[in-house]
């Protein structure tokens, strides 16, 4: 695998997800034993992975064999997968995993939380989009209408350990939330491994596997919107815990002096325009960050900070289109934050 021209063509996917570990490793790094960082490609993204311990270099490998089983069960693109068996059975039963099923049940609560505006079900509004690799075509009016008509949990009916997608054009995708699951996975594996510190970090999603033993914080860099260098608007400074951050500028193209991103409105169809250009949530978990900074780019900043607001051990900071940083009541109390770069 030539990790130098994945780097080169996924740039600007994985630019957020660069800067968090750089500016994680150069706090992190000071350590008495010498730390060791491998790489993995998962899920369309440069997996990354640093213990500050080289001589448990094997552990990392372990988190890559479990990746690549969570990426044969939950990757829509990935022949055989539970997903992309789901979206080619045309209506018919298919029996999943134990881990498909726990994040069908994430996602549903999700979904029910924010009202519908998370929702696995986009698949065929996604496919049809398909922002990644769009040259700036825009989808018909009818076409879209077409894909929405395939949008809706009531299209998902279970019975045990077997799903049904009772309109056979519904198509699932846990892009929101596969990565965040993965995660704590991982970190509940190493963690039984009596690994306490260092952290992974897979494309704009870093977990903490806890705190550090001098008792610092971490400290990681969110990039400023559509830096083209991976400026840092800001930093945070947790101590455990996850750091997700969802925004337009991770995948777009552009049409007519107008961005089309990949954060759809499962309601419309069209990439949400709510004044918003990145949600970055601070939690416990990584399947929970990944999940609320989707939910709450897609509700708005109200509605969305009203949400953080009522989730225990949370915290969010949202970065406006004229990039002012609007914080959680948590933010600079509960986890410290230095401001880096703030102009447009």
């Amino acid at each position: 695998m030539n990790l130098r021209k994945i780097f080169s063509r996924k740039k600007r996917i994985a630019l957020l997800s660069l800067f968090l570990l750089a500016a994680a490793c150069i706090t992190g790094c000071q350590q008495k034993k010498e730390p060791v960082t491998k790489h993995g490609f998962y899920f369309d993204t440069v997996v990354q992975i640093t213990l500050y311990d080289h001589t448990k270099e094997s552990l990392i490998d372990d988190c890559f064999h479990m990746a690549e089983t969570f990426q044969q069960e939950l990757s829509k693109t990935e022949p055989g997968s539970d997903i992309y068996e789901l979206n080619h059975a045309k209506g018919a039963p298919v029996t999943v995993s134990e881990d498909t099923l726990a994040l069908l049940k994430i996602s549903q609560n999700y979904q029910s939380l924010s009202g519908g505006s998370f929702d696995i079900t986009i698949g065929a509004l996604a496919n049809l989009w398909d922002v990644k690799n769009n040259p700036g075509v825009l989808p018909s009016k009818e076409a879209i209408t077409e894909a929405l008509s395939a949008t809706g949990w009531e299209n998902i009916q279970q019975s045990g350990n077997q799903i049904t997608l009772k309109n056979p054009h519904t198509q699932l995708d846990f892009g929101g939330i596969a990565k965040g699951y993965m995660a704590d996975k991982m970190k509940e594996y190493l963690n039984a491994q009596g690994i306490q510190e260092g952290f992974i970090n897979l494309g704009g999603n870093v977990l903490l596997l806890g705190p550090k033993s001098n008792g610092e914080p971490y400290t990681i860099g969110i990039q400023k919107p559509f830096s083209s260098e991976g400026t840092p608007m800001f930093t945070v400074k947790p101590k455990d815990g996850s750091v997700v951050s969802s925004g337009i500028y991770q995948r777009y193209f552009e049409k007519d002096g107008r961005i089309y991103h990949h954060i759809l409105d499962p309601f419309t169809g069209y990439p949400y325009e709510n004044g918003l250009l990145s949600v970055t949530i601070l939690c416990p978990a990584s399947v929970d960050g990944d999940a609320l900074s989707t939910t709450c780019f897609s509700l708005g900043l109200t509605q969305g900070m009203a949400l953080i607001e009522e989730t225990p051990d949370t915290e969010a900071v949202f970065i406006t289109d004229t990039y002012e940083l609007v914080f959680s009541s948590g933010m600079g109390k509960d986890i410290p934050y230095e401001l880096v770069e703030s102009s447009p």
